[in-house]
């Protein structure tokens, strides 16, 4: 028996990179999984490309609004009885990143899309964790949310720190209550995100950085640990980066 069967995980971002290729495992692995983002299109292309007919759900949602991430869990738990898995992976950045660039409204779109969301979804989903006394929530951060370096940006980092420092107080905080919750580092990863890189990245660049597998690879393997087992925090990167 596949290690993650009769499990439910529910994936946002999963339109592409990370979130797709952690889609793509959890299907493998024998879980039903619902899909995730903004982006309809991409989602329906997932949905085709992998073709797991009733094992796979796409619900398009925008994670920055609390009511459609509320619509989220809901559908899901509605669709496939419970949520047994919540994979916080969706996240986008900017071009203009720098604190002189920053304007309120764009420092407001980048907390919604890479902190609120993450709340919004674990709070939906506590509810129904927290009466099983079982899940896994698992927070996909950054190597940004540990280390302030300015590439990422003042607002990407700040809401990766924040994101990091909500999964570590939640993993203590309920360390009693069977619900687990783990946060995952990345480091650079080749993914749609770097297209709003300011300066362009090269093929060669790309071909030493992360690949969206690797760190799907990463979040399976914290999903399919036994119960008795927590991972608060795991940290990934490329082997030519510094850990600064």
């Amino acid at each position: 028996m596949s290690n993650l069967a009769g499990k439910v995980v529910v994936i946002t971002g999963g339109g592409s990179g990370v979130g797709k290729a952690t889609a793509r495992l959890c299907l493998a692995a024998g879980a039903k999984v619902v899909i995730a983002g903004r982006d309809s299109a991409k989602l329906i292309d997932v949905a085709a490309e992998f073709a797991a007919g009733d094992h796979l759900y796409a619900i398009p949602t925008d994670v920055a609004k609390n009511e459609q991430c509320v619509h989220l869990l809901a559908t899901a738990t509605a669709h496939f009885g419970q949520v047994d898995v919540l994979v916080n992976n969706a996240g986008t950045n900017i071009k203009d990143r720098t604190f002189r660039d920053l304007t309120p409204e764009a420092w407001d779109t980048m907390m919604g899309a890479n902190l609120d969301g993450a709340f919004y979804c674990t709070k939906a989903v506590f509810p129904q964790m927290l009466a099983r006394k079982d899940g896994v929530i698992i927070n996909v951060v950054s190597i940004a949310g540990k280390r302030a370096n300015p590439l990422g940006g003042a607002s990407y980092v700040a809401a990766k720190f924040g994101m990091g420092a909500l999964g570590m107080v939640l993993s203590n905080e309920e360390k009693d209550s069977g619900i687990r919750v783990s946060n995952i580092y990345p480091g650079e990863i080749d993914t749609p995100i770097l297209a709003a890189r300011p300066t362009p990245i090269s093929a060669t660049h790309r071909a030493t950085i992360l690949q969206p597998d690797d760190v799907a690879n990463a979040v399976l393997f914290v999903i399919t640990l036994p119960a008795s087992v927590s991972i608060p925090e795991l940290i990934i990167k490329p082997t030519t980066a510094m850990y600064w």
